[in-house]
């Protein structure tokens, strides 16, 4: 086959066409299976500051399964998501290390 005469396929939903360049023409075709995410609220005290944050956001994220921390020093509330429920001894542990003292869940 010549290169005139070769078919060219070009994925369904693709944002690229088949020269590979992008172009805005709606959605990607991506199905993603639903999948749980737990969240829980954590009181933390000590923290003041966006460091004091940072600091623990870095520490839980680190935890297996985590997929997203939110600190606040305002109000002294961590949010954590996660795939799956995180014991309250893992998440002190993470808090510990950052130097910072976990009260226990936001009620």
């Amino acid at each position: 086959m010549t290169a005139e005469t070769e078919p060219t396929t070009q994925s369904t939903g693709s944002c690229c066409s088949p020269t590979g360049a992008c172009h805005g023409g709606g959605a990607a075709d991506v199905q993603i299976e639903p999948t749980e995410v737990v969240t829980a609220v954590y009181e933390v005290k000590g923290m003041t500051c966006g460091h004091c944050e940072g600091a623990v956001s870095e520490e839980i994220s680190a935890l297996g399964g985590v997929t997203s921390v939110e600190a606040v020093a305002a109000t002294g509330r961590v949010t954590v998501s996660s795939k799956a429920p995180l014991t309250e001894d893992a998440v002190r542990a993470a808090v510990d290390e950052a130097g910072y003292e976990l009260v226990g869940r936001a009620a």
